[in-house]
């Protein structure tokens, strides 16, 4: 063989074929958006993607045929590929269907949608997790701990059903310390999951659990091993006493919150979770042992499998751990020049894998993430590494693949940030490159100080110092990168905001290269490229609404209220509708809402029913509920007239009732007796506690001291169906006529206002902003913020954003 045809060999095997792809982006699609979300087609779907499979098979074979007896083969590969995509579609399609079916089975679901109180029997999935919700007590911050957990058995209205259902419990700090796999009791009231979800329900646990088991063998060993880690890295500083543990096991429960956000802000944030990347250099560190000590070849594999088996066991099976193994374990593939070729197809065998074992995972952030990262990997950061060694200094060309990594991982999945974040982060790279030596040291030292206190705690302490340094370094990269004011860009956080940007990137990929060529030699280009670069870059007002999470929105209506009730894609409940129509319709039409489920009205005053019409204009209304207190009359016939109109029922709300809409509910606490002093039309405002996405906010309407009273003694009366309120809607914009007693009955301290600006009332009173900041309330306003989002965040973290 000459040495040209040994060349175009070698070429041909670098080529990656990514036409092994085309099964993952028919499938992931179809999974995550109609599969998970209009189960009713699945089956059918499944047996049309299975047939056409089959003949596409077939097909392939006829042609190939066709191709040794002289006539044209050509489409044979392209029909097995497409086979190959539909007999994968048919598979996920089936074992989508299966889960769902499993799942289905008992009568969680239907318990969920009436909110009902249940005991039940669980064993813990996650590790309990504390977040931080933005709500505060007398003692400050309160923290809410969020832990998925599969249920066992369900007791509710005298029944016992044997059932095995995953929820998603949201709690206080009595659930706190508990681990995956133990086995707890607790009660709880449950509310419906949101469509897609990977949970059935949510639940809202009523005081702390009863724990009935703990996990053995050994996963307790696994347990004792990362506490002798903690005891071995607890004479270090703060910040590395959290990162070693972090970046070796994913154990974040140490790290400083400060630093936390700040490498979420700059990018560094994968660093701190068990992903493929602390995979990648486990295995690699392994390898690289195995070659020191002289381990043959072929038995490497069996050492690698061994060590991936163990690393699990100890960062514990959940399923974030086992996607990030197999992507370590791919990434690592991709890193070896000699199976370099294997890394796609391993990727697309991978994902369609982990997608058949937990269909959910096509709907979660972080396996797109993971997934999308590893295809960077895979793609650019050998021959992006190898462009890059060409331009730097000789002796430095080695570090041209270290500075590929970060910034193919940043192009590649920018776009999936872009949604969680509202910002393309400009420092993310440079973060990244500056802590990137200081990843494998961490990481490697750590594995050997958490092996080291098994045997001896002291002497994995004096070792754990070879860890803490380069920790240290990671933190102070986090922290200063953090702290610079450009770090990042707005941008649209829509999905087309995401589709703009990873077109975007894909232009800059193709293009980069003829730029940069042609700049050498055209001044002019390269400085129209800095100009428009410039220009894209440069601080835009881009608004992204609404953010992703949002439960409820405080419409800026001006003097009034108009509150909006998310309840699906395209739907929801909207409480009060503000003066004037038109506001009203645009808020409802930047939320994308086209049926609401079901408006009530709190009373009868033209600040917080005139813009009915402006919600029953082009959209499907199901319902309208309102006060009884049928003042004034004029505005309570006109509301009336228009529903009629319409062809929507009328009905009242009164104490002690509830209702349920879809994934909305709510206990009703006012109006009861007739209440003559005082605004009779304010004090006969609906009052209510609507739950949405397992959280609970007081809507007060207008209602003054006398109604307010009232609410007080019922939530003392009734305190278990009053629970823990974690957001406040203030009564009345703000208005001095109020009983702070009842603030010191909200659990939450989020306070909302919805109130004009500059209106004639002196709203908001400066005695209730008092009040409110003496308790701690963490206060928004409409007329300062413009609208207000209650978001939810994944990990049931409560937020506030303005639009």
């Amino acid at each position: 063989m000459t040495g040209r045809a040994q060349r175009v060999i070698v070429k041909r095997d670098r080529r990656l074929d990514l036409r092994l792809l085309l099964p993952v982006l028919v499938v992931w699609p179809l999974v995550a958006f109609v599969a998970l979300l209009v189960p009713v087609v699945v089956v059918v779907l499944a047996a049309g993607a299975a047939g056409g499979g089959a003949l596409a098979v077939l097909a392939a074979g006829r042609s190939g045929r066709s191709g040794r007896s002289g006539r044209s083969g050509r489409a044979g590969p392209w029909r097995r590929l497409l086979g190959l995509t539909l007999a994968a579609l048919a598979l996920a399609l089936a074992a989508t269907a299966g889960h769902r079916t499993l799942r289905a089975v008992g009568p969680v679901g239907e318990l969920a949608r009436n909110r009902t109180v249940v005991t039940v029997h669980a064993q813990l999935a996650t590790d309990a997790r504390e977040v931080v919700s933005g709500i505060r007590d007398e003692a400050g911050a309160r923290p809410r701990v969020v832990v998925r957990v599969l249920a066992t058995e369900v007791s509710a209205r005298g029944a016992v059903s044997v059932v095995r259902t995953p929820l998603l419990v949201i709690a206080d700090a009595d659930w706190a310390g508990l681990e995956w796999h133990d086995e707890v009791r607790f009660t709880g009231r449950l509310g419906a999951a949101e469509p897609g979800d990977d949970v059935v329900a949510l639940v809202s646990p009523r005081g702390p659990p009863t724990v009935t088991g703990r996990a053995g063998g050994l996963f307790a060993a696994a347990a004792a091993v990362r506490e002798r880690f903690r005891a071995a890295t607890d004479h270090l500083s703060a910040d590395a006493r959290g990162l070693v543990p972090a970046l070796v096991i994913g154990d974040t429960s140490r790290t400083p919150p400060d630093l936390t956000q700040a490498m979420l802000d700059t990018g560094l944030s994968h660093l701190s979770a068990v992903s493929g990347s602390n995979v990648t250099l486990v295995l690699a560190a392994a390898m690289g042992l195995c070659a020191v000590l002289g381990i043959p070849r072929r038995r490497r594999p069996w050492v690698a499998l061994g060590v991936l088996a163990a690393f699990v066991v100890l960062a514990r099976p959940e399923p974030s751990v086992v996607r990030a193994a197999v992507m370590g374990s791919v990434g690592l593939l991709g890193l070896s020049t000699s199976r370099r070729q294997a890394g796609v197809p391993a990727l697309a065998a991978a994902i369609l894998g982990l997608m058949v074992w937990d269909p959910w995972l096509a709907r979660s952030y972080g396996f797109a993430l993971s997934s999308v990262a590893t295809l960077g990997l895979l793609v650019f950061a050998q021959p992006w590494g190898r462009t890059f060694g060409r331009r730097l200094p000789r002796r430095l060309r080695g570090l041209g693949p270290v500075l590929a990594v970060p910034v193919a991982a940043q192009a590649v999945c920018a776009p999936i940030i872009v949604p969680l974040q509202g910002s393309v982060s400009l420092i993310a790279v440079v973060a990244n490159l500056l802590a990137a030596p200081m990843v494998a040291p961490t990481t490697i030292v750590g594995v050997a100080v958490a092996l080291l206190s098994t045997v001896w705690v002291a002497a994995a302490g004096w070792v754990s110092w070879g860890a803490a340094l380069p920790a240290q370094g990671i933190a102070w990269v986090a922290r200063r990168c953090a702290a610079v004011s450009w770090g990042a860009v707005s941008w649209d956080e829509s999905a087309w905001g995401a589709i703009l940007l990873a077109l975007l990137t894909i232009v800059v990929i193709l293009v980069a290269p003829w730029v940069w060529h042609r700049s050498r030699t055209w001044p002019l280009l390269a400085l129209a490229v800095v100009v428009v670069t410039g220009a894209f870059v440069a601080p835009t007002s881009i608004v992204a609404w609404p953010p992703p999470g949002w439960a409820l929105v405080v419409c800026d209506v001006g003097e009034g209220d108009g509150l909006v009730v998310a309840n699906g894609p395209g739907h929801a409940v909207v409480i009060d509708t503000g003066t004037e129509p038109a506001v009203i319709d645009s808020c409802l039409r930047r939320l994308g809402i086209g049926v609401v489920d079901l408006v009530v009205l709190t009373h009868f005053h033209a600040d917080h029913a005139g813009g009915l019409a402006g919600v029953l204009d082009e959209r499907r209304v199901t319902e309208i509920r309102v006060s009884p207190v049928k003042e004034p009359l004029p505005e309570s016939q006109r509301v009336t007239q228009l529903a009629a109109a319409a062809g929507v029922p009328v009905a009242e709300l009164r104490a002690g009732q509830s209702w349920a809409v879809g994934r909305v509910s709510a206990d009703v606490w006012w109006p009861g007796r007739p209440i003559t002093e005082g605004s009779v039309p304010n004090n006969g405002s609906i009052v209510m506690t609507v739950h949405v996405d397992g959280v609970a906010i007081l809507l007060t309407g207008d209602m003054e001291r006398e109604a307010a009273a009232e609410v007080v003694r019922a939530a003392r009366t009734d305190p278990g169906r009053w629970g823990s309120v974690d957001v406040l809607k203030v009564a009345h914009h703000g208005s001095s006529n109020r009983d702070d007693r009842l603030l010191d009955s909200i659990s939450g301290r989020v306070a909302l206002i919805s109130v004009g600006a500059d209106n004639d009332y002196g709203h908001p009173a400066p005695s209730v902003l008092q009040a409110l900041g003496q308790r701690g309330f963490a206060v928004h306003r409409t007329d300062l913020e413009g609208a207000l989002a209650v978001v939810v965040g994944a990990d049931g973290a409560i937020g506030v954003r303005s639009g």
